[in-house]
């Protein structure tokens, strides 16, 4: 667990470092030994980040997440069992790459979440 941690430690420094303006941000998850420790809630906290983390079971209080999750498993097939860690990480690092800087949901007036992102900063 402690390099899964060190893991997503790196990840969430890395988010927050691209991010640029993190007023207002809030860190959407689910109810995972890792996103509940005390490493995560204190850099959140440090950064004034909010935390949002539904009650058991109560997938609908996370919607925005729960839906990109669905995305990426159903549409990008991340939900696969992958050869191997570096198969894994390559493959969610395509897909999150397809899905924010080519996919042109309707819902966003077909403009990439780049786009949107960039339009909104």
């Amino acid at each position: 667990m402690i390099l899964e941690l060190a893991g997503f430690v790196k990840a969430l420094n890395k988010a927050i470092y691209q991010a640029k303006n993190i007023n207002g941000l809030i860190h959407h998850s689910d109810r995972g030994v890792l996103y509940c420790s005390n490493i995560d809630t204190q850099l959140l906290n440090r950064k004034k980040i909010g935390i949002s983390i539904p009650e058991e079971n109560q997938c609908y209080e996370n919607a925005m997440a729960e839906r990109v999750n669905g995305i990426l498993k159903e549409e990008f097939y991340i939900d696969q069992t992958f050869a191997n860690v570096v198969h894994a990480k390559n493959a969610t690092k395509n897909a999150i790459n397809l899905y924010n800087q080519i996919s042109l949901p309707l819902t966003l007036d077909f403009k990439t979440p780049y786009m949107v992102c960039k339009l909104t900063a």
